[in-house]
């Protein structure tokens, strides 16, 4: 085939929809309710992908969360109208494993709800949130067909249910009760008895693209079903925030993200992609139910230093409650201890903004930002998050001191009556301190809260670490 001359077989793209801090690899460290305190990037990160898309005149399968749809109803709007085929992901990104089946079939329903009702499109296909593993995973399948999907995305055929039944890693028709639905798993290579996965995202940003590249043009030339190819949104976007995850999840997360754009276009200019529903011959338009059809019919076509404050002239007595008051905002200081949180503070800005939306009913807050003389770029990217807010305040240590001694500056500088202290990784949640500081009734100088408490937790933290710091 010579080098300008296009494949004619069509092959899948499917691209997933989803942020960065959405991927399994994070799982363990952030959850679904702490997603607002994080940048979000995936707007613009979809606007990059549909116009590398436009360049090469390619259309693809977006798989998408619910939630996405329900936050931001016009970028999926607007995916659509750009010619594409939406389907699902699911709602939030929760492993098929930590669900019964009707909390599935529960999960499917709203997440259809919610695309349908932004795209305007009916939903035929699914990709789980986390890889299914083929035959032990296949009941997911079932559910699917049941449902009415005509399609799956989501199996990963390891090695040994490859050598029991190679077929697996191809596209099959799966049937249940009477009902079809097709599979098209992430494409692989054998490599003697194991199994490679080429299929797209991190395979082709970790794996040498000379290996790849030749595996899927022997797919090409071999194999009758389609090559299967994703990428996320995300790996467009080398620019992302970082978080401080474990080596392996860093490297696995970060590693040649500049690579992927010139990759995907080396593909779209040797081969023919197309959606899943395109590929099964399936229009996706709603009809005037609401209702799925043809699904089986698919199946058969195919510097700034501050001084330190004196301390603030204390009152002789305290007022009977630091609740609010009725029509009352009541000054309050909080204090964030910080050394080398570079890669933290973008998440402290999105937590410290729904912070103050909580409490900004009933307290006229105060930020004191203490730099225990940090050595990478905290002092700068404190003053270019928080400079522009007038209630700030910052100051730094010429010598590292320890948070305790940050903290006792912070007190230094406050010129309220209440003074709260978090840390600036936001280990603890600061949304407690809206229960914590009415306790501070008559009698009651100090309020604590601990993770060893029976109803305590640690949220941000990875078990591996935390495991250490109980331990030490």
């Amino acid at each position: 085939m010579a080098p300008s001359q296009k494949s004619e077989k069509r092959h899948l793209l499917t691209v997933l929809l989803e942020d960065y801090f959405h991927v399994g690899a994070f799982n363990r460290l952030i959850q679904s309710g702490q997603w607002y305190r994080f940048e979000t990037r995936f707007a613009q990160n979809t606007r990059k992908a549909l116009d590398l898309l436009d360049r090469y005149k390619v259309k693809a399968t977006f798989f998408v969360l619910g939630w996405i749809a329900d936050q931001q109803p016009e970028l999926v709007q607007e995916v659509a109208a750009r010619g594409h085929e939406i389907a699902s992901r699911g709602y939030y990104p929760r492993s098929v494993r930590q669900l019964t089946p009707e909390e599935f079939r529960e999960d499917l329903a709203r997440a259809r709800e919610a695309l349908q009702h932004a795209s305007g499109q009916r939903i035929v296909g699914y990709r789980a949130a986390h890889k299914l593993y083929a035959p032990e995973d296949l009941w997911v399948l079932d559910i699917l067909a049941e449902e009415g999907y005509a399609y799956d995305s989501s199996v990963m055929p390891h090695t040994r249910a490859a050598q029991q039944n190679n077929d697996l890693r191809f596209a099959f028709v799966h049937d249940t009760n009477g009902r079809r639905i097709w599979e098209f798993p992430y494409s692989s290579v054998r490599l003697g008895p194991v199994v490679v996965p080429i299929a797209g995202g991190n395979y082709f940003r970790q794996l040498p693209h000379s290996f790849i590249k030749h595996a899927v043009a022997r797919w090409d030339r071999r194999s009758n079903a389609p090559f299967v190819m994703y990428f996320h949104v995300w790996e467009l976007d080398p620019e992302q925030p970082r978080i401080n995850a474990s080596l392996l999840t860093r490297l696995r997360h970060y590693r040649k993200l500049d690579k992927m754009e010139w990759v995907l276009e080396a593909y779209f200019g040797k081969y023919k992609f197309v959606g899943g529903a395109a590929y099964l011959g399936l229009t996706t338009s709603l009809d005037e139910s609401n209702t799925l059809v043809n699904a089986d019919d698919a199946v058969r076509t195919q510097g700034d230093r501050l001084p330190i404050a004196e301390v603030s002239s204390m009152p002789s007595q305290l007022p009977s409650s630091h609740g609010p008051v009725p029509g009352e905002r009541i000054p309050a200081s909080i204090i964030v201890p910080c050394f080398n949180e570079e890669l933290a503070l973008h998440y402290l800005s999105k937590t410290l903004e729904s912070v103050e939306a909580t409490l900004e009913k009933d307290y006229d807050l105060c930020f004191i930002f203490v730099d225990d003389c940090s050595t990478d770029q905290t002092w700068n990217s404190l003053k270019e998050l928080f400079a522009d807010k007038p209630n700030s305040k910052f100051v730094q240590h010429k010598q590292n001191l320890g948070v305790a001694a940050a903290i006792l500056t912070g007190i230094r500088l406050a010129e309220t009556e209440i003074v709260c202290s978090m840390d600036c990784d936001c280990t603890y949640d600061p949304h407690e301190l809206n229960k914590m500081i009415p306790l501070l009734t008559a009698g009651v100088d100090m309020v604590t809260a601990s993770p060893y408490h029976p109803k305590g937790a640690v949220r941000n933290v990875p078990a591996w670490s935390w495991s250490v710091a109980i331990m030490t």
